[in-house]
């Protein structure tokens, strides 16, 4: 906690600041949920995001400024919610603008310019090589201090920060193994599936290994985002809210999803081991590759169970069904 209340929290010159935090649903907003409230500033500050079932459960009881989505790279975009924000928000109220990413981090920073409230930046977990497109423009803009949540890449102009990945480690789940349940490779599985909520991109590879892995028997509950489909088995969902995401995983033998920061740090928060699948520009199921930086730090790490589409085995399935996650006491 010290080190979130030196850094990007603590730096505005006043004991308890009044903050405006800024994120796009998902992986941004989980991170900046979670330094927010490892830093104790949550509950005093007003958010603004996107309106989806994941952000109003996750916000829920907090003061929220809702804007309209704004997709990767969309100017036109970022410009309304910027204009939003000066419509709704009253720069006196404001001793600064926090912000994980993405677009409408821009939105934010370019309210407080306008309105001489200062900003910092956190670069998103996901970027282990170098900051985002984002954040770049963040830095060459001036419109806040930027951080970076990892050591190799850190500098002058980028301080390394805590990460929301710290302190996590996996384990062989010993209740499992002591009923049996690791040697059962046979036993039917249930299994959640979460895709992510990123527009316009879809993920059909996955569904189709997921469909090519499982065998009849297997109970599936889907969270398919902007993949819908009409021919898969089990129970599917559009989108679900924190809860009912997070209640499905825990009852679930094995959680399968993409590379995306917002869902691994639900997971692995709540002792999951989950089966992590990259997305990929070149399939053109995300507006870049990022994803696989954060799958090849869980790989580094040991943490959670990483694998590429086609490298995805029912064996991997039960891999991860048999091991757990824990978090020590010096991670957030």
């Amino acid at each position: 906690m010290s080190e979130l209340r030196s850094a990007p929290f603590s730096s505005f010159g006043v004991e308890r600041p009044r903050l405006l935090l800024a994120a796009s649903t998902g992986g941004h907003l989980t991170q900046l949920s979670r330094f927010a409230r490892a830093a104790g500033v949550a509950g005093d500050a007003t958010w603004v995001t996107f309106d989806s079932p994941q952000s109003r459960s996750m916000l829920a009881g907090e003061r929220v400024v809702w804007v309209d989505y704004v997709a990767p790279r969309d100017v036109p975009g970022t410009l309304r919610a910027r204009r939003a924000l000066g419509e709704q928000l009253d720069p006196g109220a404001f001793d600064g603008v926090v912000s994980t990413g993405a677009a409408v981090a821009l939105s934010a920073f370019l309210w407080g310019r306008a309105n001489r409230v200062p900003g910092r930046y956190i670069e998103s977990v996901s970027r282990t090589d170098g900051p985002s497109l984002t954040g770049r423009l963040v830095r060459f803009m001036r419109l806040a201090d930027t951080y970076t949540q990892h050591g190799a890449w850190a500098s002058r102009a980028w301080p390394q920060t805590a990460s929301v990945m710290r302190g996590f480690a996996r384990e062989l789940d010993a209740a499992r193994a002591a009923d049996g349940r690791t040697a059962e490779t046979d036993r039917p599985l249930r299994v959640f599936v979460t895709l992510g909520t990123i527009r316009p991109y879809r993920f059909d590879r996955l569904v189709d290994r997921v469909l090519n892995i499982t065998r009849d028997g297997d109970e599936i509950v889907w969270q398919l985002g902007e993949t819908a489909r009409d021919d898969l088995p089990g129970t599917t969902h559009s989108l679900m809210d924190t809860s009912a995401l997070l209640a499905e995983a825990r009852s679930a033998d094995v959680v399968i999803t993409h590379s995306g920061v917002g869902t691994i740090l639900q997971m692995l928060g709540e002792g999951i081991s989950p089966v992590v699948v990259p997305r990929r520009r070149q399939h053109r199921e995300h507006v870049d590759d990022h994803q696989l930086q954060i799958w090849q730090l869980l790989k580094d790490s040991g943490v959670a169970d990483p694998y590429a589409v086609e490298e995805l085995t029912r064996d991997g399935l039960l891999a991860a069904a048999a091991h757990r996650t824990r978090l020590s006491e010096g991670g957030l």
